[in-house]
């Protein structure tokens, strides 16, 4: 049997993309072993069909977490036998790069996102270029190379001289609810209209945006569910506009109880500031999710949401300046626009069909039965 170990820096109990990955890589015949991060914060391991490792670090942010944690995920790889190693974003490619020319074993590399114009690395110049030149260095190493959407698949061929698949962030098809006692008290609600915006409380999503908007927006509520760099600042901010009561926080939730919230929600929000390469080329999972719910959603006017919504009309698109006043009257219009509204959320019944990921990862076992 094959043996896969993969790699990322998160906490892998909140990690959908790898989960699924992971998942279908062990009903395959695979031997799976996830390799991520444990913070005290961290809940207990759920039991997965794949095996589970979390490394502890010292230091939890900045350069010398990602040292920490590179020097602990080389030295627990060159402790195990595997043959196929996957990096997961340029935060793990290093001690794989390192162990596979060591070991001999094959290297793929999972990009997540265009790394090094994410806005904690691109307004940095001297981590900007390291991380580009760990790229150039540790990319021709790889065997296979797959990413999310198409425009980061073109523009990474273009800067790597070097192939790209696309496997796309898409759900499982719906599935029965899975309730537990985390999302038992948020099911129990039923009014006012649930704007709901799910991912981390990071710089550049829009969210200081959205929260100013809230005063604007009658009738709803926004749930944010997740937990980031900005937590504290946008937890100022609702206060400061005097919306406490129109804006939740729910924290961080397991992939099973994010499902049965967004199940709950009227609108979904995917908003990103058009402030760096990797945002403007984004496909976010959340878009996907939303429709798998069959929940309209308001998106960016970038290539990836104009590719799909071309496709399928599930939501509407914000010009690539983001305004309060242009946010409040988008959500407006889909709050008393009912026939829109139902318009919308039938184009996502059909696509819900198509934009599942028992379709996507026939595309991800062909990647790795190429090895």
């Amino acid at each position: 049997m094959k043996k896969i170990i993969l790699a990322i820096t998160n906490d892998i109990s909140y990690d959908q993309r790898l989960q699924r990955i992971c998942t279908t890589l062990a009903a395959a015949g695979y031997a799976v072993t996830l390799v991520g991060r444990e913070l005290s914060t961290s809940i207990p391991l759920s039991e997965r069909p794949f095996e589970q490792k979390r490394l502890r670090c010292w230091v939890n942010k900045g350069k010398f977490f990602y040292l920490e944690y590179n020097i602990r995920l080389l030295l627990y790889l060159l402790t195990q036998r595997a043959h196929i190693l996957v990096a997961n974003d340029l935060d793990t490619i290093l001690p794989m790069v390192a162990v596979g020319k060591i070991k001999g074993y094959k290297l793929v590399f999972d990009a997540h996102e265009y790394f090094s114009e994410v806005p904690e690395v691109m307004h940095r110049p001297a981590t900007k270029w390291i991380w580009e030149r760990v790229a150039h260095l540790c990319i021709p190493f790889t065997a296979a190379r797959y990413t999310v959407c198409r425009s980061l698949a073109d523009l990474f061929a273009e800067l790597y001289g070097t192939d790209f698949v696309v496997v796309r962030n898409l759900p499982f098809a719906s599935v029965a609810p899975v309730y537990s006692d985390a999302v038992a008290p948020i099911l129990s609600r039923s009014a006012p209209k649930i704007i709901l915006y799910q991912g981390a409380l990071n710089a550049g999503r829009g969210l200081e945006e959205l929260i100013a908007a809230m005063p604007h927006i009658d009738a709803a509520v926004l749930w944010l569910v997740g937990e980031g760099d900005c937590s504290v600042q946008l937890r100022t901010l609702v206060n400061a506009k005097s919306v406490s009561d129109k804006v939740v926080f729910l924290g961080r939730k397991t992939p099973e109880e994010l499902r049965e919230i967004t199940k709950q929600a009227y609108l979904g929000v995917n908003l990103l500031q058009h402030q760096s390469l990797n945002y403007y080329y984004s496909l976010a999972n959340k878009y996907f999710d939303y429709i798998q719910a069959e929940v309209p959603s308001v998106n960016m006017d970038y290539p990836e949401y104009q590719r799909h919504l071309r496709e399928y009309e599930v939501g509407i698109m914000l010009p690539q300046t983001l305004e309060p006043a242009a946010i409040a009257t988008a959500i407006n219009g889909l709050l008393v626009d009912g026939a829109r509204y139902e318009c919308l959320q039938a184009n996502c019944r059909l696509a819900k069909a198509v934009y599942t990921w028992e379709n996507e990862r026939k595309v991800l076992l062909a990647v790795y039965a190429e090895l």
